[in-house]
């Protein structure tokens, strides 16, 4: 642990996750069933994961901040039998539990809760000695619920044992990054979030170390790399514009010169920002799309990104991108539709929800899936992302891609984080307000307002320039990064809704 210097080693991680594995199966639990973990970063998370691995179960990590009802709807909506919680949620999982019959155990760790057996005690009664068996298990983990209720993307179960080869995201990203026993791999992210509980579990796999950070705060994570050696990391670009925007004294401060590889992903990132990190950096950042439903993956490295800026990569490893217009055909080079992935077949369903599953489906290609995510492909087949089907705005019969202005406004000093929505209008139908968290320190003057506007004019086609901007003093974002667009859209439409 970065913060606490707690240490796991992996003779303790195998016997602990051995023993915990253990007790799952004389609770009755068998291969299929799912196993509910809520916890804050700590090393408990991959006992648990690991135990869940090696018992063919499913490991839904739940995120912490959600509130007590959204949270349970999770854990009762996967059908977990077990729930295994940090002592730090107490409260949380006290309310989780209380709203969940469909729990036979719960047991807390890193402490007591009231309700919850002690994992310490259950971990010392169980056997050491890993059965002749031990049947691969899975992640049923749930969409971030940006829009709607999460979902919970169920994949099958593999076919074979832990012991045994042949796991997509160790033979997919070992290769790739160079993943292997000399890997000392920083986690800055919730694990509970998709890429960092596979990224971690891809490196236990090939024998590398883990330093996981208590939560991420940006001269924290430049610490960790300088004291651990961190050869590999994998980020959200919000983190970087977070370290981007520490002044140059602090940044400077910090030996960076281990990174050998950077991996960022889960949003778009800005071209200035990924530059500006670059020539930070080195031509160390490996960027890839993807989608927690695993639908396919493209890649870029740092030398092809600055031949193709703005690019999120080639496919082919796994899946074949596709990008389709309105009558759901292919759309030629730079032209911007839906983007599907095609693969041998549907690689997840949605948990409960055919109509849901079906809708990520071509209605002509039923092995192409797409999250809603838009884009176009160049002449080489590397895709660049534009924006979510959601989030585009449509005004005066013109489609606007939120992203580009968000992308202008970045980096400006004065501002910290910057949200681009639609907002209803009379005439247009809607149109463009940009709003801005200042920086600390900063105060929101008309003067920093025309400056703002200016610099969109700047660089912007006209249609694009936002009509207003607003300064707010926190914009809704999820833990992992992604701006949580529909509450600001709820709360302006609020605002101009007739009385």
């Amino acid at each position: 642990m970065a913060g606490s210097g707690e240490i796991l080693t992996y003779g303790q991680l195998e016997e602990r996750s051995v023993r915990l594995a253990d007790h799952l199966r004389r609770l009755g639990l068998r291969p299929g069933d799912v196993v509910a973990l809520l916890t804050d970063n700590r090393p408990q998370a991959c006992e648990v994961y690991w135990a869940c691995q090696r018992a063919g179960l499913y490991v839904t990590a739940v995120n912490w901040h959600l509130t007590p009802a959204e949270a349970a709807y999770i854990v009762g909506d996967c059908g977990a039998r077990v729930l295994i919680a940090s002592a730090a949620l107490g409260d949380l999982a006290r309310g989780v539990l209380a709203a969940t019959p469909s729990i036979s155990e719960a047991l807390a760790f890193a402490g007591s809760v009231e309700g919850f057996g002690d994992y310490e005690a259950a971990l010392a009664a169980a056997s050491p000695v890993p059965p002749a068996e031990q049947p691969r298990g899975a992640d049923l983990l749930y969409s971030s619920g940006t829009t709607g209720r999460p979902k919970g993307i169920k994949p099958a179960l593999p076919d074979r044992d832990v012991t045994e080869p042949g796991d997509t995201y160790v033979a997919v990203f070992g290769p790739m990054y160079g993943f292997g026993t000399d890997t000392v791999y920083l986690s800055p992210a919730p694990i509970y979030h998709a890429a960092p509980l596979r990224f971690v579990g891809v490196v236990h796999s090939v024998g590398g170390t883990v330093v996981m950070m208590e939560s991420f705060d940006a001269e924290g994570a430049l610490a960790a790399i300088e004291r651990h050696r961190i050869t590999h990391s994998q980020w959200v670009p919000t983190m970087f514009v977070r370290m981007l925007k520490l002044p140059a004294e602090v940044r400077d401060r910090f030996d960076v010169s281990s990174l050998r590889v950077a991996i960022h992903a889960a949003a778009p990132c800005p071209v200035e920002v990924k530059q500006a990190m670059i020539d930070w950096w080195g031509p160390v950042l490996y960027e890839y799309y993807s989608a927690t439903e695993g639908i396919g993956i493209t890649f870029i490295d740092s030398r092809q990104w600055l031949d193709k800026p703005g690019s999120v990569g080639r496919d082919g490893v796994l899946g074949i991108a596709h990008v389709v217009g309105i009558d759901g055909r292919d759309l030629p080079p730079g032209e911007t539709g839906i983007i599907y992935f095609e693969r041998d077949e549907m690689p997840f369903n949605y948990l409960g929800d055919p109509e849901k599953t079906a809708a990520a489906q071509h209605p002509d290609h039923p092995n192409w899936a797409t999250v809603g995510d838009m884009g176009y492909l160049d002449e080489d087949h590397f895709l660049y992302l534009t924006d979510r089907q959601s989030h585009m705005i449509i005004s005066g019969g013109v489609n606007i891609y939120p992203r580009e202005i968000e992308d202008v406004l970045t980096l400006h000093p004065a501002v910290y984080d910057v949200a681009v929505i639609g907002v209803p209008d009379e005439e247009m139908g809607e149109t463009v307000k940009a709003v801005v968290q200042l920086a600390g320190g900063v105060v929101w003057t008309p003067e920093l307002q025309k400056e703002l506007l200016d610099l969109c004019r700047e660089r912007l086609a006209r249609f694009k320039w936002p009509k207003s901007i607003d300064a707010v003093d926190e914009l809704p974002r999820t833990p992992t990064g992604k701006l949580l667009k529909h509450v600001l859209r709820r709360r302006y439409a609020a605002q101009v809704a007739p009385a």
